[in-house]
């Protein structure tokens, strides 16, 4: 399988979007504990998502997501 060759602008993209992906699936992990009417909604730090849009902007990848995921599914192809 060819291996892609990312620009470090779209590495850190690859790189913010995973680390989004990860916070999000963290939020809403649930145990299941409780009744639901007692669980918080799941939070995901602005923090986060502000650095997956900015990293995305510098790759120039904002509007083109075809192209981020195909970066994506190249350099990390079990996401």
């Amino acid at each position: 399988m060819p291996t892609a060759v990312l620009t470090d602008r779209e590495r850190t993209a690859v790189q913010a979007y995973l680390r989004l992906l990860h916070t999000v699936r963290a939020a809403f992990d649930d145990d299941g504990s409780g009744p639901p009417h007692d669980r918080l909604p799941p939070v995901v730090p602005p923090a986060v998502l502000a650095e997956a849009e900015q990293a995305l902007r510098a790759a120039g990848l904002t509007g083109n997501e075809e192209e981020f995921f195909r970066l994506l599914h190249s350099w990390c192809p079990e996401r």
